[in-house]
């Protein structure tokens, strides 16, 4: 296990991977556990993963990303998919805290009626941004903690959103965001690390 300005320093995207790698549910599993506790606006868990190890589907995911190589040799590609409709949820995301006496009746019907309320309001296309916000946030998550467990990733944007939704059977409330690649990298086709800007450049305190 690493400190964690060391992963963050460590984490970078590979563009090869080692073929013939296989990861197993367990291990995909044991990442989720820890990926479960990402942040999300009103914790409603907007994510949805589908790790594809399957070859026919995988070939399929395949052709959908225009043919990235790095699809072929990885472990396995996981689709990350941000759900447009997670607020309809939002009563039984708050069950808990209500069975528990964290919350009394009234908070709980006002949470359901106000979190409802605020994503019907800003309509779809609100709804949309913030799958993919938030399944942004969760991916970003899923790749230092498949870091910290000895795999490395490459989140990939360069795919048809509905031939990858076809080919996973995702149903319409899952808005595909990104792929994710995941193996253990050819070291030998590292790449340096590309320029990052000073932080003088991409940070202004207070305001512009």
């Amino acid at each position: 296990m690493q400190d964690l300005t060391t992963l963050v320093r460590n984490r970078h995207s590979a563009v090869k991977f080692v073929p013939n790698t296989p990861i197993s549910e367990q291990e995909l599993s044991e990442i989720f556990e820890l990926v479960k506790l990402a942040p999300s606006a009103f914790n409603l868990q907007h994510t949805h993963y589908v790790p594809v190890m399957d070859e026919e589907v995988k070939e399929k995911i395949y052709q959908a990303s225009g043919g990235q190589y790095k699809i072929k040799l990885a472990s396995a590609v996981i689709a990350v998919f941000g759900d447009k409709e997670a607020y309809t949820h939002i009563a039984e995301m708050n069950e808990g805290f209500l069975s528990l006496g964290m919350i009394d009746r009234l908070q709980y019907d006002t949470t359901v009626r106000d979190v409802t309320e605020f994503y019907q309001m800003r309509g779809e296309d609100f709804q949309r941004e913030e799958a993919i916000r938030n399944a942004s946030l969760s991916a970003m998550m899923f790749m230092l903690i498949a870091k910290d467990k000895g795999w490395d990733t490459c989140p990939m944007i360069g795919f048809d959103p509905k031939a990858v939704s076809e080919a996973v059977g995702a149903p319409d409330n899952l808005y595909p965001v990104m792929l994710i690649t995941i193996g253990k990298e050819d070291s030998d086709r590292r790449r340096a690390r590309g320029y990052r800007k000073p932080v003088s450049e991409f940070v202004t305190f207070n305001r512009f």
